[in-house]
């Protein structure tokens, strides 16, 4: 493969109540995973360092939360302005970390300044809900002529730690960060170990932009230290955190001690029903996108198969041979459809949740292995197991890789029953030539969004989990909705 590594001597550094400083535990390498090699120095923070962070960012939140959402909404606009500018330097940094091909790569920094471009307006939608006057019947106080009035206010919750996943790492921020700010919260930012640099750029913008000190705040790390400490601190009142189940439920666990609010957009294992009645060729085009997707590290990619068994072999045909030509390489190259899952580590997993699979009986038509023509980088081929079914490990873990397993089926019944049969309900599939029927199917499947003949998400729509996906909902305005307490507020009329 040819050498395309982005290497930046850039002196990145922490955010802490409006300054740039080191992290005090010295530097990591960040790794490009296509490469193998050094993109740049992240700062690594300490439990110190964290807990610093939270305390600028409460120290910033009652002068914040009382601006006017106006000021919030033309700082926001601000930022964008400058992330605009700044886009194109930011899609070769953001690809060498990550690994994404060049769509991905684009769609990561310029999905970041829609979701941001989205809350500058969502800043300034009402915040207040009036209720319907009821007569006063007294209650602790003496009943009275006339009638109480009453509305519901959103109020910011306060400081929150916006902790991000790897794959979308821009966009996941900024879907976190930018309703939260919108709302009259503070944040601390804390992004994946495994490419944190082009976040660390990010919350320089807002600096530039002019936010106050502490609003914005950010630590790094490698290890868990850092990451421990700002969720058990006590000046954090909510923790939004996208990434994997396990974690999700130990911050959990921390997080109940101290009633915080939280926000889980957890792990997934998308079950895709397709019926006897569906168009295959949109089927297969849609179960594809595991592997053409960020090499199926997209927690809501449609992985589990679960096909009409009188149609099952035909989409495996199909699958099959979108699969094959599949380039798998340099993800700089313009016809590279399959880059590098992020890390060797993860690659590992991968390759272990593949053996599971064979060992148990599935059995692999395309792909399952490392691709020979290449030496560097952590990839691996666009793979189809077959013969699968829903007790074997690789249909019930999360894979995070260009992955698609497939179950058959006789009935509707038992078609639905092998997709709710998950400890995983982010985002399901149904496709299917009987309107009725997907429409009918979609609303018995335990899982918080469902595709109908459509791989596509909607912005708009509440997005978040059922079961072990995750709690709590985002996207559109209840994303807003979801850094907010409702006050009441009651007076005579």
């Amino acid at each position: 493969m040819a050498d395309t590594a982005v290497r930046t001597d850039k002196p990145y550094k922490l955010w802490i109540g409006g300054d740039a400083v080191e992290g005090s535990n010295g530097t990591y390498e960040v790794v490009n995973p296509a490469t193998e090699e050094v993109v740049g120095l992240a700062p690594e923070a300490s439990a110190a360092d964290a807990e610093a962070a939270a305390a600028a960012a409460a120290a910033a939140f009652p002068a914040w939360s009382q601006t006017t959402p106006q000021q919030r909404s033309e700082l926001l606009a601000r930022a964008a302005d400058l992330l605009e500018k700044e886009a194109p330097a930011l899609v070769p940094l953001a690809q060498a970390e990550t690994g994404a091909v060049n769509m991905m790569a684009f769609g990561n920094v310029y999905g970041s300044l829609v979701r941001m471009r989205r809350y500058v307006r969502g800043a300034l939608e009402p915040r207040e809900q009036m209720m319907v006057p009821v007569p006063n019947m007294g209650g602790p106080g003496p009943a009275a002529p006339g009638l109480l009035n009453a509305m519901g206010v959103r109020q910011p919750v306060g400081v929150v730690a916006c902790i991000t996943s790897y794959n979308v790492p821009m966009t996941n921020v900024m879907g976190k960060v930018a309703p939260a700010l919108a709302m009259g919260n503070t944040v601390v930012i804390k992004p994946a170990p495994q490419d944190p640099l082009e976040i660390i750029r990010l919350t320089e913008l807002f600096h530039e932009a002019g936010f106050p000190p502490g609003v914005v705040n950010l630590v790094v790390g490698s290890k868990p230290e850092s990451s421990s400490a700002l969720v058990a601190s006590k000046h954090v009142d909510m923790v939004s955190f996208t990434g994997s189940t396990t974690i999700g439920l130990m911050i959990n666990e921390v997080c109940a001690r101290d009633m915080k609010r939280v926000l889980f957009e957890l792990g997934g294992k998308g079950a895709c029903v397709v019926f006897d009645t569906a168009d295959l060729d949109a089927a297969a085009g849609g179960i594809a996108s595991t592997w053409t997707f960020h090499a199926g590290q997209i927690c809501t990619a449609p992985t589990r198969v679960i096909a009409h068994r009188s149609i099952y072999d035909q989409l495996m045909e199909k699958l099959t041979a979108i699969a094959k030509p599949l380039k798998v390489g340099d993800p700089t190259q313009q016809d590279t459809i399959v880059g590098p899952v992020v890390s060797g580590v993860q690659r590992g997993r991968v390759e272990t949740l593949i053996k599971a699979g064979t060992d148990e009986g599935g059995t692999i038509l395309t792909g399952g292995g490392r691709p020979s023509h290449l030496e560097r980088g952590y990839f691996i081929e666009p793979t189809l197991v077959a013969g699968v079914n829903n007790d074997m490990k690789i249909a019930r873990e999360e894979i995070f890789g260009p992955v698609v397993v497939a179950i058959p089926f006789d009935t509707e019944e038992e078609g639905i029953a092998i997709a709710n049969d998950s400890d995983y309900g982010l985002y399901d599939y149904v496709y299917s030539g009987d309107t009725v029927q997907g429409m009918r199917v979609a609303q018995q499947l335990r899982c918080g969004n469902v595709g109908i003949n459509t791989v596509n998400r909607n912005p708009e729509t509440p997005f978040g989990g059922f079961k072990k996906s995750g709690l709590g909902r985002d996207g559109g305005s209840f994303a807003m909705h979801a850094y907010t307490e409702w006050q009441s507020l009651v007076w005579p009329g």
